[in-house]
């Protein structure tokens, strides 16, 4: 068995397709569009055969959980790039086109080398060797 696929609500998937595009290299398939009910979504794959359905729907309500807090549920994603110096790279970049970084690239005490960003949503991405 595997994970087919994880999704994400967003007020922008235009905005965020862009971001999961132009810095983790994933790939759009062609916008989907439900007019009776007011969805759209695109599915973007990675490299490795992962997928991320971005979804907007006006009648869904904002989010109650902070990004800066934990709270229960699903809480990341993690996305590997390979190598410690591509964590480092890509963190760097990110912040400087203004994302915010709330990790820093460090060893976890699990022995992963990761960072921690937030997408344009506020989502959780945690960037691994």
């Amino acid at each position: 068995m595997k994970i087919e696929h994880i999704a994400i609500w967003s007020k922008d998937i235009e905005r965020l397709k862009s971001f999961y595009q132009k810095y983790f290299n994933a790939a759009a398939g062609d916008k989907y569009t439900n007019l009776k009910k007011s969805f759209n979504s695109y599915f973007l794959s990675f490299e490795s055969g992962a997928r991320l359905e971005l979804m907007n729907m006006p009648s869904i309500p904002e989010s109650r959980g902070s990004t800066e807090e934990q709270f229960m549920g699903y809480i990341h994603i993690a996305i590997s790039v390979g190598s410690q110096k591509k964590v480092d790279e890509l963190t760097a970049q990110v912040k400087s086109d203004g994302y915010e970084v709330v990790g820093e690239p460090r060893f976890t005490g699990d022995g992963y080398y990761e960072s921690v960003i937030l997408d344009p949503d506020g989502n959780r991405i945690e960037i691994t060797a």
